[in-house]
């Protein structure tokens, strides 16, 4: 073998070598980064995983247009950890949390699984009931701070991911005053997930107050986050004097005149 020969022969297997390593340290890194996604969603391979949806009471019972696009980016979420999902109405999913992995959508007044969950676990957050037309119906109140919507101008929703205890699979809470709301604290979940699982811990739990603005103009595009209420959320606190909680009474009463907001 001439010196050129094998120059050539040791030049394709330095480049074999090379495209080798590049590829395997790809898929370490690939690798890494799903397994952290999946400790985040509480998702490994092939576990179970619940989706909660809820009713837009202005459609019979239908989902609500910008909830389906809510629906399909925590798919998304779901599909890309190689998890399994069952899709339930707030109805169908009479069973307890910690088990699987759930996301929850929707605001308690189309979501009674919603209300369930503020009630025993951000016990901090209080929403206001009564009549749809009534000035501050569906606002948001925590640590003493009042969040009204101001239709198509500004709406508020609540992202968080809730583990009471360490071995139990989270919940994530989705709960807008719209369903524009929802949707765009759906896409903020799937495009930040890193950065919330950086700052919060892979396995901690948080409450995001997230401000959608401008919904008739830009849609759930222009979205703002408010603060991180975890803690306010997370303490008992009395509700405010002269608006509701969630309670069954108050939220089967919201249900029925909260065809505007679907949330």
């Amino acid at each position: 073998m001439d010196d050129s020969l094998r120059e050539l022969v040791l030049g394709v297997a330095a480049t074999g070598l090379g495209a080798a390593i590049g590829w395997s340290f790809r898929a370490f890194l690939w690798r890494r980064a799903l397994r952290r996604k999946q400790r985040f969603f509480g998702l490994p391979d092939h576990s179970e995983s619940v989706l909660v949806v809820n009713r837009d009471p202005a459609a019979e019972g239908a989902v609500a247009h910008a909830d389906v696009f809510a629906l399909l980016e925590v798919t998304s979420l779901i599909k890309d950890c190689g998890a399994q999902l069952r899709v339930l109405t707030a109805h169908d999913a009479r069973q307890g949390f910690g088990e699987r992995t759930e996301f929850c959508i929707g605001g308690p007044f189309s979501n009674p699984r919603t209300a369930a969950h503020l009630e025993a676990l951000l016990p901090g957050v209080h929403i206001q009931a009564g009549p749809h037309r009534e000035p501050g119906h569906g606002t948001y109140t925590v640590g003493g701070e009042s969040h009204r919507r101001r239709k198509g101008a500004v709406e508020y929703v609540l992202l968080a991911r809730l583990a009471p205890e360490a071995d139990m699979r989270p919940v994530f809470l989705i709960c807008g005053q719209t369903s524009v709301a929802n949707q765009a604290a759906a896409r903020h979940l799937a495009r930040h997930h890193k950065r919330l699982a950086r700052k919060h811990g892979g396995a901690g739990t948080f409450c995001l107050l997230l401000k959608v603005v401008s919904s008739a103009a830009y849609g759930p595009d222009v979205v703002e986050v408010v603060g991180d209420v975890t803690r306010a959320a997370l303490t008992p606190a009395p509700a405010p004097a002269g608006q509701g909680g969630t309670e069954d009474g108050d939220v089967a009463e919201g249900a029925a005149q909260d065809s505007a907001a679907s949330a």
